[in-house]
């Protein structure tokens, strides 16, 4: 099990298991709060302090919230807004012990414009 915090420690998350890509993102929204991100399906990733400690940001199609610590701002995670089977969860993997972010194979996705992955 992998645990990561944001800076102040009130949002803490539990990876289901280890990743093995992350995704690092180029659109209006990842290139100013950073990355890389890695996914999981809803509901599978345990995080402490969450809604108490947190506010959330909805923009453009309004299909995910992007949720930051209160206390200390840093980026967690983003969520569907609607809940659907089979939907992802974003997790900043910044949160998390260098050395996972280190082990991680990173892929960077267009989604300024493309909306394609960069590399194969």
């Amino acid at each position: 099990m992998h645990q990561g915090a944001c800076h102040c420690g009130a949002v803490r998350l539990t990876l289901p298991s280890t990743p093995e890509v992350a995704t690092s993102c180029n659109c209006s929204l990842c290139r100013r709060i950073g990355g890389p991100w890695v996914y999981f399906e809803f509901g599978t990733v345990a995080i402490e302090g969450h809604p108490d400690s947190t506010e959330d940001y909805v923009q453009g199609d309004r299909t995910l919230r992007t949720i930051r610590c209160r206390h200390c701002g840093c980026v967690t995670h983003w969520e569907p807004v609607e809940a659907v089977a089979g939907a992802r969860h974003g997790v900043h993997l910044g949160n998390f012990d260098p050395q996972l972010i280190a082990s991680v194979r990173v892929r960077k996705f267009d989604g300024a414009d493309t909306w394609k992955f960069l590399e194969e």
